[in-house]
């Protein structure tokens, strides 16, 4: 097959040191697990042929990863089976080992010639990545395969709104919109693989110590083969109207890919190029491309400059302030998290979308904007309704601990907006209400549909 260079802007050195004799050429791979437009895979695959060493591939398991549960481990396994099966097809190595992922790496690293690694975004991740780079005595580089445009060739400072960044995207989006070719590998990996059985992935997540309160779920399942047929049937069947479409939740005229493209199991290049390449109106197909690239990488941009992305000090000064002056405000009902978790309030529309989080692991967009909404409405301060409308997402949802499920939450405290007009509890910070979803929306057949996909019966008003 052809070799399909990959842009050197996607590369970033993490020390200066230059490879060595070694056995194989190692990419941990965490962020990415695919094998399809894998950036960093084929930049491995590359560099393994250029020291003419076969590739072993490695992946950290971790019980005590933040927030994961039976759920997302489910998605996660399901996805590594597939790299299982897509990387022995192409003679590479597969490793997947229990431990603190990056204990997993430098131990995985002490014989190899050089080290590749995808990038993370989340604080915790970049971590890893610095902490990599400065134990090894050998070449580690980074690469950025899960955005279009890559962090930082979009810029190279935070950026507070999407139409402050979006022309930067679009400066650069067309030299990042190409296919990524696969490219051969020269030299068959022969080695022993200390490895987990992924094959079963029920039995990997019942070794694993995790939270399985949260189970795994019928509606979506992981892996790379699951995230090409939803990116499919999308380009076939929803992306003609989605403009019109994607604000009505009884519709669901969505993509569902934010938990493959959460987990790795997808790469945005390949939903890009699904999208232009389909028979769809224009207008559809850019709207796509905006909450797909720009809406998106805004979040990624936010996490990865943003240390203390994750807490409520990281909001806006006018969103902080003006919340501070309005936290001692009546609220007109309070709610104790186990009320929420439950669904145990008097708006049966908010009751919806939490069911809907709870038992499918996923949550329509414009509903998971008011469910927060209402979250910073109906608890005693918004340092803790902050604090429980992450908890809460990234627990159940399959796309939580993410950048743009960050992102989605501190937006629910004023993030990426503007004040607007002052009002009880949230000061300048915008509001939703239940009469406006009933003005954009048919609700109860909202309702209906959460209780069919669940099988559990709405309460509430």
């Amino acid at each position: 097959m052809a070799t399909s260079l990959i842009d050197d802007r996607r590369l970033r050195r993490l020390n200066d040191h230059e490879p060595r004799d070694g056995d194989h050429v190692l990419y941990w791979m965490q962020a990415a697990a695919r094998t399809r437009s894998n950036h960093a895979l084929e930049y491995a695959v590359q560099r393994a042929n250029d020291l003419d060493l076969p590739l072993l591939v490695v992946f950290g398991l971790w019980d005590d990863y933040p927030s994961a549960t039976a759920r997302s481990f489910t998605f996660l396994a399901e996805g590594l089976a597939d790299v299982a099966t897509n990387l022995a097809r192409r003679d590479i190595g597969f490793a997947v080992r229990h431990g603190e992922p990056l204990e997993v790496a430098l131990d995985a690293a002490s014989a190899a010639a050089s080290v590749v690694v995808d990038r993370g975004y989340l604080v915790e991740a970049r971590r890893w990545r610095t902490r990599l780079g400065r134990h090894l005595d050998v070449e580690a580089v980074e690469v950025d395969t899960n955005l279009v445009v890559p962090v930082d060739v979009v810029t190279d400072k935070r950026q507070y709104a999407a139409r402050t960044i979006r022309p930067r995207i679009h400066e650069h989006l067309d030299d990042f919109t190409v296919e990524l070719l696969t490219t051969s590998v020269d030299h068959a990996w022969e080695g022993s693989t200390d490895t987990i059985d992924v094959g079963d992935p029920a039995r990997v997540v019942a070794d694993l110590d995790c939270d399985t309160d949260v189970g795994p779920v019928d509606r979506l399942h992981g892996g790379e083969e699951q995230a090409a047929a939803v990116l499919r049937r999308f380009v076939e069947e929803r992306l003609d109207g989605y403009s019109d479409g994607r604000n009505q939740p009884a519709d669901m005229q969505v993509s569902y890919l934010s938990p493959y493209l959460h987990f790795g199991h997808l790469s945005p290049l390949d939903a890009v190029l699904a999208a232009r390449g389909a028979d769809a109106p224009t207008a559809d197909v850019d709207d796509f491309v905006e909450e797909l690239v720009v809406r998106r990488e805004l979040s990624h941009n936010y996490c990865w400059f943003t240390d203390d992305h994750d807490s409520f000090s990281a909001l806006p000064d006018w969103a902080r302030t003006t919340l501070a002056e309005h936290r001692d405000d009546d609220r007109e009902v309070t709610y104790t998290r186990g009320e929420l978790v439950d669904a145990a309030t008097h708006d049966r529309a908010w009751n919806a979308a939490q069911v809907e989080l709870r038992e499918t692991g996923y949550m329509h967009n414009y509903m998971r904007m008011y469910w927060g909404k209402q979250i910073l409405r109906w608890t005693n301060t918004p340092e803790y309704g902050f604090r429980v409308t992450r908890e809460i997402n990234d627990r159940f949802l399959l796309d939580g601990r993410d950048p743009n499920s960050a992102v989605g939450v501190a937006w629910c405290y004023g993030l990426h907006d503007r004040a607007w007009q002052e009002r009880p509890v949230f000061g300048k910070v915008r509001t939703m209400t239940r009469s406006g979803l009933e003005r954009k929306f048919d609700v109860d057949a909202y309702v209906a549909l959460v209780e069919e996909l669940s099988g559990v019966e709405i309460a509430g008003e």
